[in-house]
């Protein structure tokens, strides 16, 4: 689901002053090497990841398919994009990982499992998306409902994303507006998803929080 507004400081931006470096569109351009590694350069990027050509439903319904079978590649492809490069880590509690009201409920409510993947996504034209995937466990699934209705409210903190400087990017901050969530029995999946470089489209980014947050841990 879209998160609904609650006020400023949502996504993994802690509020004004705590925030880290936002990466402007045309400060970091990111090209594919032969190899398929990714390789960044100073310069402007103009290219935009045009979704004219991509029946964003279907899409969305394929992707769901591929990524409920951990075919997150097969998910990618329905928007024309691919993994560049992947990056995950196991957390032993949720406290330090996260900020705002979402921390204060952890600190009464404290998780029972936290793992977070890091996907740096693109094209072949240097258009790139970073996506963040957050597989949070609880107790039952009565506390996982409650978190969710938590977090679901932009402005009322996150669980932290890994930094994106573990994928050899400048640090991109979350906003939280392109986001999708869902119970996974005893468990809530947070995806985020923003562009890295070129111009990714709000819909495609959007398109891609849903599809990811249907991986499975």
């Amino acid at each position: 689901m879209t998160r609904r507004i609650g006020g400023a400081g949502g996504g993994s931006d802690p509020g004004a002053g705590k925030a880290g470096a936002v990466v402007a569109a045309g400060v970091l351009a990111v090209s594919l090497t032969a190899g398929g590694g990714l390789s960044l350069s100073g310069g402007a990027s103009t290219t935009t990841v045009d979704s004219a050509g991509v029946n964003l439903t279907r899409a969305k319904s394929e992707g769901r398919k591929a990524a409920r079978n951990s075919d997150a590649d097969g998910a990618w492809r329905q928007l024309n994009m691919r993994t560049l490069k992947r990056t995950a880590a196991p957390a032993l509690e949720c406290v330090s990982h996260s900020f705002g009201q979402v921390r204060e409920h952890f600190t009464r409510n404290p998780c029972r499992s936290l793992d977070r993947t890091l996907f740096a996504v693109g094209d072949d034209r240097g258009n790139v998306a970073v996506v963040s995937v957050a597989w949070v466990g609880f107790r039952n699934r009565r506390d996982a409902g409650e978190f969710k209705k938590l977090i679901d409210v932009h402005g009322t903190g996150d669980v932290s994303p890994l930094a994106t400087p573990l994928l050899g990017l400048a640090n991109i901050r979350f906003s939280g507006l392109n986001y999708a969530s869902r119970t996974d029995g005893s468990k809530v999946v947070i995806a985020e998803t923003e562009s890295a470089s070129g111009q990714v489209s709000r819909e495609t980014l959007d398109a891609m929080a849903d599809m990811a947050s249907w991986l499975p841990h």
